[in-house]
């Protein structure tokens, strides 16, 4: 069986396993304060052209969730998301558990918008009820369409000026950066956000996410946070050179590139096929949307996420690829199409 399901189904990039097996037996200082950790921050400051941001390097994405918006927000306020985002959906109350309400609103293609945002504050009007704080976005979205620039930043300046803090989920950053829609670089994003993380896990690492925080109020204490949520690796140094090895010679964007081209290839033998998607495609995850009978047959070899029924004969299909998908397992299914 071939999966198409997610893309992390397979290990890390060969150039980050030989990176940790060339420093294996090197002792390191611990906690994230090795070298391997400054020198990651200091190419990924480069690349966003912030010198002065802070950087934290953690294990996975719900983790990074959970501490930078339980860290940021008081215990009375909440987070505003897409009803899609993955704090609402993918990841098992956390935010929740933590004591911060996730304000759910509807969206369309899985993007947040001026308006949605404004209605959630429009009806949280008292002490009575959670206090809105935080905007939550993904890029790509939950569904895999991308945020254009302007949309950012008319969300970024309604944040601003209703003193909302702006958080981006940056999961599959790579395949953002990359996909021929894309209109933003690396270092707008400063100008956008107050705080955003490189996903690593999901775009060729091991594991490991950076979280990059723009203001320095953000950042005081936040290693207090980090610990008590037990998200601190004692080991620091493997999210260290992971972050170094993708940032080093633009390795990160190379992935990413790949991931979006055998997505691009699949997306148009769909189309072809005369098949439509329930999201507009835009980066590494397709929804396309087939006929019961032909997903019966291609599921004898590949295997793909299930999205939801359209209706009694059709099916949308979640298909996603990654830094290591192989052409030849493209060609083959699109072969079987």
């Amino acid at each position: 069986m071939i999966s198409f399901k997610n893309d992390y189904s397979e290990g890390a990039h060969s150039a980050i396993l030989q990176k940790m097996s060339e420093c294996n037996l090197t002792q390191n200082t611990g906690y994230g304060e090795d070298k391997h950790c400054q020198k990651a921050a200091e190419y990924i400051k480069k690349q966003l052209q912030c010198p002065d941001c802070q950087i934290h390097f953690l294990v996975g994405g719900t983790q990074t969730n959970l501490v930078a918006i339980s860290h940021c927000l008081k215990p009375y306020q909440a987070v505003i998301a897409a009803d899609s985002g993955h704090i609402n959906v993918h990841e098992t109350g956390a935010i929740e558990s933590s004591g911060h309400k996730v304000v759910a609103m509807p969206t369309e293609q899985g993007k947040l918008t001026v308006a949605a945002v404004k209605k959630a504050l429009d009806t949280h009007t008292d002490e009575h009820m959670v206090q809105p704080k935080m905007v939550y976005v993904s890029n790509p979205t939950e569904v895999g369409t991308l945020y254009t620039k302007k949309e950012l930043q008319d969300l970024s300046d309604f944040c601003r000026q209703n003193n909302l803090l702006f958080y981006l989920d940056g999961a599959r950053m790579a395949s953002a950066l990359t996909s021929q829609y894309n209109d933003i670089a690396l270092s707008d994003y400063p100008k956008l956000v107050d705080m955003l993380y490189l996903g690593g896990t999901k775009c060729g690492a091991l594991f490991g996410e950076a979280l990059i925080l723009f203001q320095n109020q953000l950042n005081e204490d936040f290693r207090f946070s980090i610990k008590q949520k037990g998200a601190m690796l004692a080991k620091g140094w493997l999210l260290g050179i992971q972050f170094e090895t993708l940032f080093e010679n633009d390795l990160y964007y190379k992935l990413g590139q790949h991931a979006n081209a055998m997505a691009e290839k699949i997306q148009n033998a769909i189309l072809q096929k005369g098949y439509s998607f329930q999201f507009t495609p835009c980066s590494n995850q397709l929804f396309p949307i087939f006929p019961d009978d032909v997903l019966k047959e291609l599921e004898k070899e590949f295997i793909f996420s299930f999205w939801e029924k359209v209706d009694e004969t059709h099916t949308c299909v979640r298909i996603v690829t990654s830094w290591a998908t192989k052409e030849e397992n493209v060609d083959k299914l699109i072969n079987s199409l």
